[in-house]
């Protein structure tokens, strides 16, 4: 355990271990199941995640699905509910616990500081400015950036028909591109369209991926507990259960998320705006609500930025200079290039806080009621929940 991990444990805090069991396990395992593993490292994931050999599989991603979450309002999800007694993976998701950084770990089977994926937002080297890696925007090209092979590529490669079932907004996207280069995209925007789509594309063996945003959405907008994500829950329980009782004989169906969530609690959202001792010497602020990078200006010693940092967030959040952070493995093995694009400071949150800076943030992320990004069990573990036909 380095210096941080008493720092974290005493937050409720985590570190991901990537040699563990982590989203990153479950296309290879996957993979495998299906003939096509690439050898023993892909067989060790299959084995560690009790998958059957079957010649076809679904793999489901649920945006903002944590474990966690799944579990208290299990009463919404009566098929998925069945399955979590089987669930003993214990299944985490990388860091930052966030889409554009779980993708990434999922897609790849390498965390950020390999595919570069290190938030939804982070510095861009070769510009000084932000980069959007959801939207890719002010990024590199995503083949100069995410070095990584792309998983379901390597499994076309190999002679799987692979198949991404989602909406047409995303096709050819930055992010598609990065992570999921290989697959043949189906487009489909009509939420009753996607089993069908699933199941036509199942007439031929091979492997279907599916993902699935609305939840993570009706959570940003309302928070988890709220009536309106127990109903988004409940149409997924739906559509998923469907889609199990049709499928054909010899399949695999993995459901897992790339993350779980919390509800903001308002009263402990810091604003750097409002804060001087946390404004001064910063250049630019990168990341989420709940892990932070906090980029400096250049000559400022970032121990003591760290410092007054933790001072003034003591109750809020866990501070890290970089190289605390690369050092107690947040990001994995992180690559002389997308080292930059980490912040000189990374700041996590705590409970249910929040650090934002109103001078630049949007209207839309000020008014999230569900976010995630930080290490917390509810955002750091997800669901594997499995149906072998």
């Amino acid at each position: 355990m380095t210096a941080l991990g008493p720092r974290l444990a005493a937050a409720g805090l985590r570190t991901p271990r990537y040699d563990g069991h982590h989203l990153g396990l479950v296309l290879p395992a996957v993979a495998d199941s299906l003939g096509a593993g690439r050898g023993p490292e892909d067989t060790a994931a299959r084995a560690a995640l009790a998958l059957e050999p079957r010649e076809r599989a679904v793999v489901v991603l649920v945006d903002g699905l944590g474990r966690g979450n799944l579990a208290e309002l299990a009463g919404h999800a009566p098929f998925l509910r069945s399955l979590l007694a089987a669930d003993t993976a214990g299944l985490v998701t990388g860091f930052p616990t966030t889409t554009a950084s779980a993708l990434g770990l999922f897609g790849t089977g390498h965390p950020g500081g390999r595919t570069g994926l290190v938030g939804y937002a982070a510095r861009n080297p070769a510009t000084g400015g932000l980069g959007n890696f959801v939207r890719w925007e002010g990024t590199p090209p995503p083949h100069e950036w995410q070095r990584e092979p792309s998983l379901l590529g390597g499994l076309v490669d190999r002679g799987v028909r692979v198949t991404s079932v989602g909406l047409s907004r995303f096709a050819g996207s930055g992010l598609t591109s990065a992570v999921f280069a290989g697959a043949t995209y189906v487009p489909v925007d009509r939420l009753g369209d996607r089993v069908d789509a699933t199941l036509a594309a199942l007439r031929t063996p091979g492997l279907v991926y599916q993902y699935w945003g609305e939840l993570d959405k009706v959570g940003h907008r309302l928070g988890w507990r709220s009536a309106e994500w127990g109903a988004a829950l409940e149409t997924l329980d739906a559509e998923l259960a469907l889609l199990a009782r049709s499928l054909p004989r010899g399949t695999n169906l993995v459901v897992t998320a790339d993350h779980g969530m919390v509800d903001v609690d308002l009263a402990r959202r810091v604003d750097v705006a409002q804060q001087p001792a946390l404004a001064a010497d910063v250049a630019l602020l990168g990341g989420e609500p709940r892990a932070v990078h906090v980029y400096l200006r250049d000559g400022v010693d970032p121990v003591r930025a760290a410092a007054r940092w933790s001072e003034a967030l003591a109750e809020h959040a866990v501070v890290a200079t970089r190289d605390e952070a690369v050092d107690d493995g947040w990001f994995g093995d992180v690559r002389t290039h997308v080292l930059p694009a980490v912040g000189d400071l990374v700041v996590v949150a705590k409970d249910r806080a929040t650090v934002v800076d109103s001078a630049t943030a949007t209207s839309g992320l000020l008014a999230m009621v569900g976010v995630h990004g930080s290490l917390t069990p509810l955002e750091l573990e997800v669901p594997f929940l499995r149906v072998a036909t």
